[in-house]
């Protein structure tokens, strides 16, 4: 097939869902175009080295990468986060007909920032059957207030639109399937595949002398939560049920976020000495920091549009073979229950997290690593890249009309 890949993301930006999908349908054969921008996630500034401009393509086997400029505000204000979105609509509509027009059909990493750009590349394309792979149902945290709300509202609008129009539906967690067909979506053409993760960076590992000096303090079960310190974490509840906690466990805290001097306030304000902070890392790091902590914490306030979430830091964990704690509501506790890979509670209950954490800290070690081992083997055999994109490109070919191949023998030749 020639398949179409439009996305907001792509490597070198941490984009691994639609850049190693792009890879696998080449490795399998299919000619793939990718429209995407010039890179600036996380900072909201082009990479070093880039220059944005028209003109900039990439071919390798199979595979050709079309960059177009956008505003690179997507880290400012509503106003520049806008202006993104739309810049990159504009910019993607200008090329959109001559390198997708002739594709079967298109995938769509469907991203809130990917909206209007997706209505008006599939507006232009007129024929091209879409694949939409769901992120986000939600389009801005806080939508109720001001600008947002009305910015919302239209991001809705368009949302609705493109899912009616679309020749399949991807979601990526159980519940995001109800929001999209009250969303307007058919719901005969949705298909739940959750997302996998980085597995050349997320794998089982063990940690150096080095991680767990930097992990460890002595042998207290240690709880980490690593990735975004921000609001739909809430990690002030961590923090409260660590606190209580001083002496059984150590919460460590590994990133950075708009919510960290507001944690790091409360932590301090408790005194709890258990709770300690260490910077943002590189991925490639993570999985030995992984190893050196006892738990991986997933954490996701109580929120009505976050039930339907399962964060990517699961995926990470899983594919690690790390046992997890999931202080949270709907499909993130029930994966991991399912699973049997750990502990959960519900969400913004800070007593019902400490005792989560000290149970975890009774559990012993060859039981921990039995969870460990329960989720990796559920995220192999439910969540993996390989069962992924046998979803995704069986959903292209139906999309296109065509009779998919035998995809677990696709499958078996490119792994």
């Amino acid at each position: 097939m020639k398949i179409g890949i439009l996305s907001y993301h792509f490597p070198p930006e941490p984009a691994f869902i639609p850049g190693s999908l792009a890879e696998e349908l080449a490795a399998r054969g299919h000619e793939v175009r990718v429209l995407t921008g010039f890179p600036d996630y996380p900072g909201g500034h082009v990479y070093p080295g880039w220059r944005q401009r028209w003109h900039h393509e990439t071919h390798s086997q199979r595979l050709s990468v079309r960059r177009v400029p956008r505003y690179p505000g997507g880290a400012a204000s509503v106003g520049g986060r806008m202006a993104s979105y739309l810049s990159f609509a504009g910019s993607a509509g200008l090329v959109a007909r001559r390198f997708l027009g002739d594709v079967d059909a298109l995938y769509v990493f469907q991203l809130p920032a990917t909206t209007f750009a997706a209505a008006g590349v599939l507006r232009l394309l007129g024929r091209v059957p879409a694949v939409l792979h769901v992120q986000d149902v939600w389009a801005l945290d806080g939508a109720d207030e001001g600008n947002e709300g009305r910015w919302a509202a239209r991001m809705g609008a368009t949302m609705t639109r493109i899912y009616r129009t679309a020749a399949r539906i991807a979601v990526a967690a159980p519940s995001m399937r109800d929001m999209v067909v009250a969303a307007g979506a058919d719901p005969a053409r949705v298909r739940l595949v959750l997302n996998w993760t980085d597995e050349r960076i997320f794998h089982p590992a063990t940690p150096s002398a080095a991680a767990r000096q930097l992990v460890r303090r002595d042998g207290r079960c240690v709880v980490m939560h690593a990735g975004t310190i921000g609001a739909r974490q809430g990690l002030e509840t961590a923090v409260r049920a660590a606190a209580a906690l001083d002496r059984t466990m150590d919460l460590v805290l590994v990133g950075s976020g708009a919510a960290e001097r507001r944690v790091r306030g409360l932590a301090a304000e408790l005194g709890a000495e258990n709770v300690r902070f260490l910077e943002r890392r590189s991925p490639v790091d993570m999985p030995e920091l992984y190893a050196a902590a006892d738990y991986q914490l997933v954490m996701l306030r109580d929120r009505p549009e976050l039930r339907g979430t399962v964060p990517g830091k699961l995926q990470a964990a899983l594919s690690s073979a790390a046992p997890v704690i999931a202080s949270a509501g709907g499909d993130t506790a029930e994966l991991v229950e399912r699973a049997r890979a750990g502990l959960s509670c519900p969400p913004e209950d800070w007593a019902a997290l400490a005792d989560r954490f000290w149970l975890a800290a009774t559990i012993s070690p060859p039981a921990r690593t039995e969870m460990g081992r329960r989720g990796r083997a559920a995220y192999l055999r439910e969540m993996s890249l390989p069962a992924g994109v046998d979803q995704i490109e069986r959903l292209l070919h139906e999309a296109a009309g065509h009779v998919a191949p035998n995809l677990h023998e696709t499958t078996k030749k490119t792994h």
